[in-house]
This record gives structure tokens, C-alpha cells and sequence, in this order.
């Protein structure tokens, strides 16, 4: 009898785990495929490896799209963060944010196309995990007053190239409308909740992971990294933190963020 809790807790701990990694499905592909391209993909094909990842990618959209692995909600946000990160890449590149060093046919004003993809893998992550873990929230801001701060901070990663960078006074919008949010979630039996913000910083950590696979596999390069492979600075943690923040309005504008009351209950289930 001793032994039931401790194996209720890891077993609830692996569910979680497993959940987890299936939200990441398509994000942990892309990121395989940065490996794996790296290590042995050949130097003297014809297809140029960014060119490689652009149709792998699409490849797996169709793949999960025609095997309902993924849903037709979940490619809209796909598509969208797809096009907004695309611009993004154009505008950093050409200011010399970072570089891209390989050559490739599929690109936009140098931009290869697969990048966009390494966007929506946040949007899709999200997606997933939203339906996955039964996502429901006490304090949940505004969906408007998160729209603005969205267009807001996109404009900044443009804007403090050329006048102030906002970033601090973002910080601080953001903490202001997340900072009495708390994020409910089902992973088995019983609804566990933490911080909103936690839950984003948690998220943006494993994101800044991701980018250090990036740069060691020297899919896209900072100029400090040219040289030799250092470790993507703490600041690029603060610009992930403040894009996953437009990954989620992006998402909650869809799925609609259900509340509960102060006794725990669903808003919904009430009326």
C-alpha cells in the first residue's frame, strides 16, 4: 500500500512527459532534422540541405495533416506564425542580426524558407499542448490588451534598430497582464495549476535550447558565433520570452481561453 502513491506520482510524472513530447511532434522533428542534416547529410547532392529541410517540412505537414496527427486549427496557427517569423527573418538577416551561411534555391531575399517552420513549431506546440493538458485559466487578460501588447512587441524587434529599444517597458506590460494569471491543466486524475508566468518561462527555456541546437549545428549563425560556437547569449532568452508571448496570443485567439471561478470551477460549466 506503501508503494501506491510513489508509483501513482511517477506514473503521472512519465504521462506527463509523454504529453509533452507528443505536443513537441513536430517541433522535435524539425529539430531532429537539424541534427541529422548536419551530421550526414552529403556535401555534393544537387539539393542544397536548407533546400532539404523546406520540403521535409512541408512533407511533414502533409504527413500529419493526412494521418490526423495534426488538425486544420492547429496548420492555421502553423501558417500565420509562418509568415509573420518569415518577415522577421528577412528584416534581422538584412540588418545583420544573424546569417544564414549555406546556400539554397527555396529562400526569400536570402531567407531560406524552412526558417518559418522553426517558428511554427512554437504555435504548434502550443496548439497541441492547449488540447492535450485541458487548458484552463483563473485571471486570464484580455484577449485585446494581449493583441496590442503582440503587435507592440513585434513592432520593437523592428523598431529599436532604429529608435529606443522598448524591450524593458514590454517586460513589464506583459508581467502586468500575466502577473494574477494561473494556468489549470489536467495531466491525469486531478487539475494541477501553476503561475502563467512560469509556464512561459519554462516554455522559453526550452526554447533557447533549441536555438543553442540551431547555432551548434550551424543552421543559422549570430555574428559572435563566425569563429567558433559559443552558447546564444541570456538576451536572446528575453526576445524568445517576448515572441512566445505572440505565439500564445496567436493561439488563444483561436482556442478561446476558458476561466474558473475562485472555487475552481469552469465558467462554462456554470451557465
Amino acid at each position: 500500500m506503501a508503494q501506491r502513491p510513489v508509483t501513482a506520482a511517477l506514473y503521472e510524472f512519465l504521462r506527463f512527459g509523454m504529453k509533452q513530447a507528443w505536443a513537441c511532434l513536430f517541433g522535435g522533428m524539425m529539430v531532429g532534422l537539424l541534427i541529422a542534416t548536419h551530421l550526414w547529410y552529403p556535401k555534393d547532392v544537387a539539393l542544397a540541405r536548407y533546400d532539404f529541410l523546406f520540403l521535409s517540412a512541408l512533407g511533414l505537414q502533409v504527413l500529419l495533416l493526412s494521418l490526423k496527427l495534426e488538425t486544420f486549427e492547429e496548420a492555421k496557427v502553423i501558417f500565420v506564425y509562418h509568415v509573420v517569423g518569415t518577415i522577421m527573418e528577412i528584416f534581422k538577416t538584412s540588418v545583420g542580426s544573424w546569417i544564414y551561411p549555406e546556400p539554397s534555391i527555396f529562400h526569400i531575399a536570402g531567407v531560406p524558407l524552412f526558417t518559418g517552420f522553426m517558428y511554427s513549431c512554437i504555435g504548434s506546440y502550443m496548439c497541441r499542448a492547449w488540447d492535450l493538458f485541458h487548458f484552463e485559466f483563473k485571471g486570464h487578460p484580455a484577449l485585446a490588451w494581449l493583441s496590442i501588447l503582440s503587435i507592440a512587441i513585434y513592432l520593437n524587434f523592428f523598431g529599436h534598430h532604429y529608435i529606443i529599444d522598448l524591450r524593458w517597458i514590454l517586460f513589464g506590460a506583459t508581467g502586468l497582464l500575466f502577473w494574477r494569471t494561473w494556468i489549470y491543466f489536467t495531466n491525469w486524475h486531478s487539475r494541477r495549476s501553476m503561475p502563467m508566468l512560469l509556464g512561459l518561462l519554462l516554455v522559453t527555456l526550452f526554447i533557447w535550447f533549441a536555438e543553442n541546437i540551431g547555432t551548434l549545428t550551424k543552421t543559422w549563425l549570430y555574428p559572435n558565433q563566425r569563429s567558433g560556437w559559443s552558447m546564444v547569449s541570456a538576451g536572446k532568452f528575453g526576445s524568445w520570452f517576448l515572441l512566445l508571448i505572440i505565439s500564445y496570443t496567436l493561439v488563444a485567439l483561436i482556442k478561446k481561453p476558458r476561466s474558473i471561478g475562485a472555487d475552481g470551477a469552469s465558467l462554462d460549466e456554470r451557465r
